[in-house]
């Protein structure tokens, strides 16, 4: 398993020009995997090593794709702090599958004209939320405030832009506005909000707790802002090409997914020694695991990929300007998860 190292930050326009340029000419990174029938396939999966990620974080600690995949398919391994440095990876032609939030799914598909993606299955919702210092107890008090998002034009970074929107706030992609949004990756916000370079963050899980823990209150817990408090936060989505050339692998990919959440409902206590295991590994330091009891309780771990709350994210970046209007038809492809589910005894997912 390797790590990706930190990038400088890339802005969305520039992402999405080396998707455009990537995606039409397959390099010899991109056809690393084999064409059907070629003998022994390569698939590449990338994750981020947090809570909001526990499905794919159990799958790969506890062997459970492996097992899936079987033998004639080789695991290869990408972590990353953010959903567009993700979807700059797929577009070059560097991943195959990624567990990834809904705002950069719908950039990939939107920016490529629904051709470089499919979302194949849920995996989490809910474990997001704006900390703030102690004394902000308001929107208005954010005014002339930095906020810390994980990266420009994620999912957090549209959520918080969005909801200050709403709030009569403004911001700029620049770092302006109202309020100063900050992007900077997951690891420097506890560093950051405790030497008062930021005043607030909004971000996943275990983030989350870290800032509690640091005597940060929360303002905004995104599950109240969501019909049944369900909205997606992780899905996993497949290369369109990977998937015309390998089906049969991405069948037994979605079925890691489906028995890796199994584990992680059922056997929670398991799971989460298995996060901070891996995340140790990771990163070279294991995650607390009273941290990770603390944070659980804010996630839901569904196969469901909750698609309503996907398209109305959509909406959201729309408003916001950091994508264009855009048809999500032909995104989702649930028919493996579904075969899946059936095996299980449990519950289909209606096909959006």
């Amino acid at each position: 398993m390797r790590r990706l190292t930190s990038r400088r930050l890339i802005s969305m326009a520039a992402v999405v020009a080396v998707g455009v340029a990537t995606l039409g000419t397959a390099g010899a990174c991109g056809d690393d995997s084999g064409s059907a029938g070629a003998g022994p396939v390569t698939l590449r999966l990338g994750y981020f090593p947090n809570i909001t990620h526990a499905p794919a974080v159990v799958g790969v600690e506890k062997g459970i794709f492996k097992e899936k995949l079987g033998s004639g398919v080789t695991l290869d391994l990408k972590t990353f702090n953010a959903g567009p440095e993700a979807i700059e990876a797929i577009f070059s032609g560097a991943l195959d599958a990624t567990y990834i939030g809904p705002n950069p799914t719908v950039n990939a598909f939107s920016k490529s004209k629904g051709e470089a993606v499919r979302v194949v299955s849920g995996a989490a919702s809910g474990g997001v939320a704006l900390v703030v210092k102690p004394g902000i107890t308001s929107p208005e008090q954010l005014r002339g405030k930095k906020i810390a998002t994980p990266q420009l034009g994620n999912t957090q970074d549209v959520a918080v832009r969005y909801w200050l929107k709403e709030k009569g706030l403004k911001t700029t992609k620049e770092g302006g506005g109202d309020v100063k949004i900050v992007p900077q990756q997951n690891a420097q916000t506890l560093e950051t909000f405790r030497s008062g370079a930021i005043d607030g963050a909004w971000v996943p899980e275990p983030f989350v707790s870290q800032l509690l823990n640091a005597g940060g209150k929360v303002l905004v817990d995104e599950r109240d802002l969501w019909p049944d408090k369900k909205f997606v936060i992780t899905n996993l989505i497949v290369s369109t090409k990977f998937l015309k050339a390998h089906p049969d692998v991405v069948k037994k990919l979605v079925e890691g997914q489906v028995a890796a959440n199994e584990f992680v409902n059922t056997k929670p206590d398991e799971a989460q020694q298995a996060i901070s295991t891996a995340i140790g590994k990771i990163t070279g330091k294991p995650l607390d695991l009273k941290l990770i009891k603390q944070a659980w309780p804010t996630l839901e771990f569904v196969n469901d990929p909750v698609a309503s709350s996907l398209k109305t994210g959509l909406d959201h970046a729309v408003t916001v300007e950091l994508t264009q209007p855009t048809s999500l038809d032909g995104l989702y492809d649930l028919k493996y998860l579904n075969e899946a589910l059936k095996a299980a005894g449990k519950p289909e997912v209606v096909q959006p």
